[in-house]
């Protein structure tokens, strides 16, 4: 057992610890900088080797040729069809790159790579030995966590979610002004057994800095409208549905697996679902769950991928709408009731088809031949 779940008041889901007593009081340190969040639903994965960026970037949506140590990024692997198979966080310390996946696709994406090295220098090994740790920057906690990571090759294994940002390369698809993943300064920590250990010890010491669960961190990424692998991508997901190109995607990379399926959506088509944004009506004490259908009248339009209660919006949810869907308000449908829904629009029904093609003008009839009278 880790020493996360050790903690006093830590309620365990799994190996994941869902809340510490006050999931609210939680999110509200978590966000304010002085909490960290054991993560204990995420998995790292080192690829090791002096071919290991060139071959990533070969085989990935991200370009990472000009990674330098400690840079943080992200990327996707698709299939042919360019739908998404895996995700992960990554950051490179001038020796072995490595990447942070959710649980549950770490296993598959470490056996895939495996599979794809060939020829190239990169070993790949999933680190059951390592845990993440999450904060938000800028506060005691950040101070503590990075502290506490690990440093194999002299840089400390923090990794910096590139989701606050556009990423060279990529495109954001939400039209509006403001982006909530502008304030979302989300960090990882990797660390081992030991760090773990005498980072409990240090956070239990200080009156400044707590402890928050699963729950404090899956409401702030929501309200961040951030995507994650385990709970908005299934079989048919593309990553503009998302809007996971403005972090993940490099539009003007070379050559990938699926390249040709994200640069045909992005510049000639729109993406058959879109990512939505639900504030839920709080009135009752309906809570959706990830699953549960979101209805437009009659006709069922999709369905919700994530849900939390926010400290400060209240009940929010993602959902994966069908693009036809319309922009009014919603019912999700849940096994003890209906629940209102209003939309904020992430990814327009519009999105995609951004090439400026020329249209060419098409002739009515065939140019006749000239009188010979005329001449």
């Amino acid at each position: 057992m880790s020493a996360f779940s050790q903690i006093p008041g830590a309620v365990l889901d799994h190996d994941v610890v869902s809340h510490f007593g006050d999931p609210t009081r939680e999110q509200r340190a978590l966000d304010r900088g002085t909490a960290l969040s054991p993560l204990g639903d995420r998995t790292i994965v080192e690829v090791e080797g002096a071919d290991r960026l060139t071959w990533l970037d070969s085989i990935t949506s991200q370009s990472l040729l000009r990674l330098h140590p400690g840079d943080s990024t992200e990327l996707l692997v698709l299939d042919p069809q360019g739908r998404v198979e895996h995700a992960a966080g990554v950051v490179d310390d001038g020796v072995s790159t490595w990447l942070i996946a959710d649980a549950g696709d770490a296993p598959a994406l470490a056996a895939w790579l495996k599979r794809m090295v060939f020829r190239a220098r990169a070993v790949v090994t999933v680190r059951d030995d390592l845990s993440a740790v999450g904060v938000i920057a800028g506060g005691v906690a950040e101070e503590l966590a990075v502290g506490a990571a690990v440093t194999p090759h002299e840089v400390p294994l923090v990794w910096s979610d590139p989701w606050n940002a556009v990423q060279p390369g990529g495109h954001q698809y939400h039209l509006g002004e403001d982006h909530p993943g502008a304030e979302y300064a989300w960090r990882i920590a990797i660390v081992d057994a030991d760090a773990t250990a005498a980072l409990v010890a240090r956070v239990d010491a200080r009156a400044d800095a707590t402890w928050a669960g699963a729950l404090a961190a899956e409401a702030l990424r929501v309200a961040a409208w951030r995507p994650r692998w385990a709970r908005e991508v299934d079989d048919r997901s593309i990553p503009h549905e998302t809007d996971w190109i403005r972090s993940a995607v490099h539009l003007s990379k070379g050559c990938y697996r699926g390249q040709e399926t994200v640069a045909k959506v992005h510049n000639l088509g729109h993406p058959p679902r879109r990512l939505t944004a639900l504030h839920l009506d709080g009135s009752d004490s309906i809570f959706p769950a990830p699953g549960d259908v979101v209805l437009a009248g009659d006709d069922e339009v999709g369905q919700i991928t994530s849900v939390a209660r926010h400290h400060e919006l209240g009940p929010i949810a993602l959902a994966i709408l069908s693009r036809r869907a319309p922009a009014d308000a919603l019912v999700v449908r849940t096994a003890h009731g209906d629940v209102a829904a209003s939309q904020e629009i992430i990814v327009p029904a519009e999105a995609g088809a951004t090439a400026n093609v020329p249209r060419l003008t098409r002739l009515s009839r065939r140019p006749t031949a000239p009188d010979p009278r005329d001449a």
